[in-house]
């Protein structure tokens, strides 16, 4: 049985507890959250990050041993990357889907501290940050067997682990793939540069701007390296694929 602690979210706790395996212990809002995790120690909290009372990042800095789940309607990268960096397991965008959440609490449940993160045991079914990837390149057609791939690919990793390198691309993000593969920023810069012509060239910019669910770019207009890794990177952070 997964004991789990609800705050602000709203008509989860039904959901929830349609599973045997998930007893929901309490369902605060920001008001009295403190005094529900202060009673109780749930294996997984559910939280909201903007709500009456107390917000999420005041509890995550309050509680630092809980493991916490974000799930808010909240989906720009800096609330992402400051819940993670206060120790969320994982941080999802509403509106929720259920399957996911559920696989996100037997995660959290089930994994192993290690340097703050969750080690997951993994299943067939779920993919890989480099599938993930893999699968996008392939959408917006970029070819594997041209060097930007590689190098696009291990900046987009880069980022995801460490989303300040973005904001130094020249200084950290280039030397970083450089020395991976053994070669130049200079090459690096440029390689990954011509893979996102080549996208372009191939007119695939209705499924590049599907995967980011708005219209980003138009035939006429492609994004820096740099756009265009921090923009994978965030989706990746988004869907909390690592």
């Amino acid at each position: 049985m997964i004991t789990i602690g609800l705050i602000g979210q709203e008509g989860l706790k039904e959901k929830l507890e349609e599973n045997e395996d998930f007893k929901v212990v309490f369902d605060a809002d920001g008001k009295n959250a403190r005094q529900c995790l202060d009673a109780s120690s749930p294996d997984v909290v559910i939280s909201e990050l903007v709500m009456s009372g107390e917000d999420g990042f005041a509890l995550l800095e309050k509680y630092r041993d809980v493991k916490f789940i974000i799930a808010s309607e909240l989906k720009s990268e800096v609330f992402v990357i400051k819940a993670l960096e206060l120790g969320a397991k994982y941080y999802l965008v509403k509106p929720l889907e259920y399957n996911v959440l559920e696989q996100r609490i037997r995660n959290v449940f089930d994994g192993d501290r290690l340097g703050g993160k969750v080690v997951r045991k993994k299943s067939v079914s779920e993919k890989t940050l480099d599938e993930r990837i893999s699968n996008i390149f392939v959408s917006v057609g970029i070819p594997a067997h041209i060097k930007g791939y590689q190098f696009l690919r291990e900046g987009i990793k880069l980022a995801v682990d460490n989303p300040p390198i973005i904001n130094a691309i020249t200084k950290s993000l280039y030397p970083s793939i450089a020395k991976r593969f053994d070669t130049t920023s200079s090459k690096v810069e440029r390689a990954i540069r011509h893979a996102i012509e080549v996208a372009w060239n191939r007119g695939k910019i209705e499924n590049i701007n599907n995967i980011f669910g708005v219209k980003v770019y138009n035939s006429s207009e492609k994004p820096t390296n740099g756009e265009f890794i921090a923009l994978l990177a965030d989706k990746m952070l988004l869907e909390c694929a690592y």
